[in-house]
C-alpha cells in the first residue's frame, strides 16, 4: 500500500508512507474496507458447493465457486432468500447473486452479502450453450478437417471418467473382451459439479502430454442438463481442440449433445460404443484375416486357371501346335514354284531354240552357198589385188577385163574375149 486519504480513499502521496513512517495494521484494514467499499453492488455467477443454513441464525452462509478456475467466494444472505428460492437451492446448482463485497478487518476476510439470488434456469443455460456452440462453429473449432484420424490398435488408451463409475466399467470390460491386451491409463476426476471442468482439463493436459498414450476417451454416463454442463464449458472445449492426441467424446447417451462431442475428434454414442470405436474385435479381425486369405486363395486359383486356361487355348492353335507345318508348306510352295520357273525356262529355252533353227534353215535356203549350189555362180571384175566389183551387167566386163567366178566349191579366175554378149546383143 502507498498511502490514501481516508475521506475519499484517493492515494496519499507517497512519502506519507515509508520505513520511517509505516501504517498501522488498523489503516491499512480500514483503507483495504474503503477500496472495496468504492466496488459498489454487483452481480456474480458461480455455482453453489456449500449451504449453511442453520435454524434459529439470521445468516445463511453459502461458498459460491466458479465452475472453471479453482476459486471460490464467501458469501452471506437472509435465510429466506434461499429457503423461499423459486427453484430449490442445492450444492451444485448454478446461480446468479446480486449484492456487495464486504470487507472485516477484524478477521481480515471478504465476504459477499447478497440481497437478490437467481437460479439460472435449463432455458437459460441451453441458451448459453447455443451462444457458445454458435461462437465455437464460427471460429472454426467444429470443422471436419482439424479431426486427427484414430490409431487402428493403440498401444496405451487414456481414460478420463469418474470413479468406479459405470461408464469406467463399460469402456474396460468391453474393450478387454474386444483385445484382451489393451492397456489403459485410467483418470479419475469428478464428472459433474463445481470442479469437474479443472479436473477434466487437468487430466486432460496429463495425458497429452504422455507420449505412450495413443487416444483419449473422455467418458461419462447419462444425466440431466445440469450434470452434463461441465462438458460444454468453453474452456474444456479449447483444451480438447488443443490437445495433439485425438479425444472421444462419449458422454452420456444418444441423445445427449455437449460440446465437447463437436470439439472432439470423434464423438461416440456411448461409452460402451466409444471401447467398440476405439478398440479392435480381435475375433472379427481374426475372422477378416481369414475371409481375406480365404478370398486372396481363391482368386489366386482363379488367375491360375484363366492363365492355364489362355495357354491352353494359344498352344492349340495350328501355329503352336504344329509349328514346322508352315514352314514345310512355305517349302512346297517354293519347291512348286521352282519347278514351274524351270518349266517354263525350258519350254521358253526350246521355243526360241526352235525359232533360231528355223531362222537357220530360212537363211541357210536364202543365203548365196544354197544358190551357188544349185548351179549359180557369182562373177566379180577383179581391179586390182584388194579390189573385186560384182559383175551385174555386160558393161562391167569388157574384152579383156580379168574375172574371178565364184562356184559352190571354189573360185575360177577368167577373162573377158569378145564382145558383150546379152539379151541387147545382135
Amino acid at each position: 500500500m502507498t498511502g490514501g486519504n481516508v475521506a475519499d480513499g484517493r492515494p496519499a502521496a507517497r512519502t506519507s508512507n515509508s520505513a520511517e513512517n509505516p501504517w498501522p495494521v488498523r489503516s491499512v484494514a480500514t483503507k483495504v474496507a474503503q477500496w472495496i467499499d468504492r466496488l459498489g453492488s454487483i452481480w456474480v455467477e458461480g455455482q453453489i458447493t456449500q449451504i449453511n443454513l442453520r435454524p434459529g441464525t439470521r445468516t445463511a452462509f453459502v461458498t459460491l465457486r466458479d465452475p472453471v478456475a479453482d476459486m471460490s467466494l464467501s458469501v452471506t444472505c437472509a435465510p429466506e432468500l434461499v429457503r423461499d428460492s423459486p427453484v430449490p437451492l442445492r450444492e451444485g446448482s448454478r446461480v446468479i447473486m446480486f449484492g456487495k463485497l464486504s470487507y472485516f478487518p477484524a478477521r481480515g476476510t471478504i465476504s459477499l452479502r447478497v440481497t437478490e439470488i437467481r437460479a439460472v434456469g435449463i432455458g437459460e443455460l441451453l441458451a448459453r450453450i447455443e451462444r457458445l456452440r454458435q461462437l465455437l462453429a464460427a471460429e472454426g473449432l467444429f470443422d471436419a478437417r482439424l479431426k486427427r484420424r484414430l490409431p487402428f490398435l493403440p498401444g496405451t488408451i487414456g481414460l478420463i471418467t469418474g470413479r468406479a463409475s459405470a461408464a469406467e466399467h463399460d469402456v474396460l470390460s468391453v474393450a478387454q473382451k474386444r483385445w484382451p491386451a489393451v492397456n489403459f491409463a485410467v483418470r479419475n476426476v469428478a464428472v459433474q459439479g463445481p470442479t469437474a471442468v479443472s479436473q477434466i482439463i487437468e487430466a486432460l493436459s496429463d495425458l497429452d502430454r504422455d507420449a505412450t498414450v495413443d487416444v483419449i476417451i473422455l467418458a461419462r454416463g447419462g444425466g440431466s442438463v445440469e450434470d452434463l454442463l461441465p462438458f460444454s464449458d468453453e474452456a474444456l472445449c479449447r483444451a480438447i481442440v488443443a490437445c495433439t492426441t485425438p479425444v472421444v467424446s462419449a458422454v452420456g447417451h444418444e441423445p445427449d449433445s455437449p460440446l465437447s462431442d463437436h470439439v472432439a475428434d470423434l464423438r461416440a454414442a456411448t461409452p460402451t460404443d466409444a471401447a467398440k470405436r476405439v478398440v479392435p474385435d480381435a475375433a472379427a479381425e481374426l475372422a477378416l484375416v481369414t475371409e481375406l486369405r480365404s478370398r486372396a486363395r481363391a482368386a489366386l486359383r482363379n488367375w491360375v486357371t484363366r492363365e492355364q486356361h489362355g495357354l491352353d487355348q494359344l498352344r492349340s492353335r495350328p501355329v503352336l501346335a504344329a509349328p514346322l507345318a508352315a514352314l514345310a508348306q512355305q517349302e512346297a510352295d517354293i519347291d512348286r514354284m521352282r519347278q514351274c520357273i524351270r518349266r517354263d525356262a525350258e519350254r521358253t529355252v526350246t521355243t526360241e531354240s526352235t525359232a533360231t533353227q528355223h531362222l537357220r534353215e530360212r537363211l541357210n535356203t536364202l543365203g548365196p552357198a544354197a544358190t551357188l549350189a544349185r548351179g549359180y555362180a557369182v562373177v566379180q571384175r577383179v581391179a586390182g589385188p584388194a579390189q573385186a566389183h560384182v559383175v551385174r551387167c555386160v558393161a562391167d566386163a569388157p574384152p579383156g577385163a580379168q574375172l574371178r567366178i565364184r562356184v559352190s566349191d571354189g573360185a575360177i579366175s577368167a577373162a573377158s574375149l569378145g564382145r558383150p554378149q546379152g539379151k541387147d546383143a545382135p
